[in-house]
C-alpha cells in the first residue's frame, strides 16, 4: 500500500437556503439511513427525535412583503474556540460524545451515555434528542433497518453524526485501492443525496478541490450564532440580509421572527 502521509479532514457542509423548498427529503432520508425511532403518534415534538430538522424563517412582513425561507439544521459539528472543546464535548462526564481529530466530526458513543443530558443543555442548536423510549417498528419493518447502524436504547442522547458509518466505507474502498485519499464522491451524507434542489454540499471544508471549500467562502456565507464562538461546520448561503440576521439570533427589534419547526 502507498504510504501517503493522511492529513486531518474537517467534514461540514454549506447549504444553500436560496434553493431549499423546505420539501422534507433531507429529514425522511435521515431517518430511514441512521435507524431512527419514531412513534405512532408524532404530535407531541418534545419527546420525537429528528437528527435533521427544517426550519421555517419569516421577515415577518406583511403580504405582499411577506418572505418565507427554510433552514435545514443538522448537529453543527461545533469545533469550538479550541479545535475539540465543543460545548457537548466539553460538559459530557462519561465521554460519550467526543471530538475526532481525523474527521472534525463531534461523535456520540451509545453505549457509554447514562442519560444525564447535560450535552443537550450545552447545545445551543438543540441538535440532539433523548431517547424515551425503545424504538418498537412497525411489523416487518425490523427488515428494512440499516445494517450499518445499531438502533439506540432507552435513556441515551442521539444525534446526526454526518452518516459516519459512510466514512468508514469510504476508508475500505480507498484501501482495496491501496491508497488513502477518499474520493469527494465516495464519501456524502444521506440528506445531501437525497435533496431534491441540491441544497446541501457535504465534504472537507479544507480541500480546496471539494466544493463545499469553495462555498464557504461566498461572502454570502454565515453560520448559525456565530457570535458564540462554537466554530460550526455547517454553513449557510442567502443572497436575502434578513435571513442572515436571523441565523445570527438578532433581537427582535430587527423586525424577525423567532424560526420555528415546520412540522409542529
Amino acid at each position: 500500500m502507498k504510504q501517503e502521509q493522511e492529513k486531518p479532514k474537517k467534514f461540514g457542509m454549506v447549504i444553500d437556503l436560496d434553493k431549499c423548498t423546505g420539501c422534507g427529503a433531507c429529514m425522511v432520508a435521515c431517518m430511514a439511513e441512521n435507524n431512527v425511532p419514531f412513534k405512532e403518534n408524532e404530535t407531541n415534538k418534545l419527546d420525537s427525535i429528528t437528527w435533521m430538522r427544517v426550519y421555517k424563517l419569516t421577515n415577518n412582513k406583511p403580504f405582499p412583503m411577506t418572505e418565507v425561507c427554510y433552514l435545514p439544521r443538522p448537529c453543527q459539528h461545533c469545533e469550538g474556540l479550541h479545535t475539540g472543546h465543543s460545548p457537548c464535548v466539553s460538559v459530557c462526564p462519561a465521554t460519550a460524545t467526543d471530538y475526532d481529530m481525523e474527521t472534525g466530526i463531534v461523535s456520540q458513543i451509545y453505549t457509554r451515555c447514562f442519560g444525564c443530558r447535560y450535552c443537550m443543555g450545552a447545545c445551543p442548536y438543540h441538535a440532539r434528542y433523548f431517547n424515551w423510549w425503545d424504538p418498537v417498528w412497525p411489523e416487518g419493518m425490523e427488515k428494512m433497518l440499516s445494517p450499518n447502524v445499531s438502533p439506540r436504547m432507552r435513556g441515551v442522547v442521539e444525534k446526526c453524526s454526518f452518516c459516519f458509518h459512510r466514512y468508514q466505507a469510504a476508508k475500505d474502498k480507498a484501501f482495496y485501492k491501496e491508497t488513502r485519499a477518499i474520493a469527494e464522491d465516495d464519501y456524502q451524507t444521506a440528506c445531501t443525496q437525497a435533496c431534491p434542489a441540491g441544497a446541501i454540499t457535504f465534504g472537507d471544508l479544507d480541500n480546496k478541490d471539494h466544493a463545499v471549500y469553495k462555498k464557504k467562502q461566498d461572502p454570502n456565507a454565515f453560520r448559525l450564532l456565530e457570535r458564540l464562538g462554537t466554530n460550526t461546520k455547517v454553513y449557510y448561503l442567502s443572497r436575502k440580509e434578513w435571513v442572515r440576521k436571523a441565523g445570527d439570533n438578532y433581537l427582535p427589534g430587527e423586525g424577525l421572527q423567532k424560526p420555528r419547526r415546520i412540522h409542529e
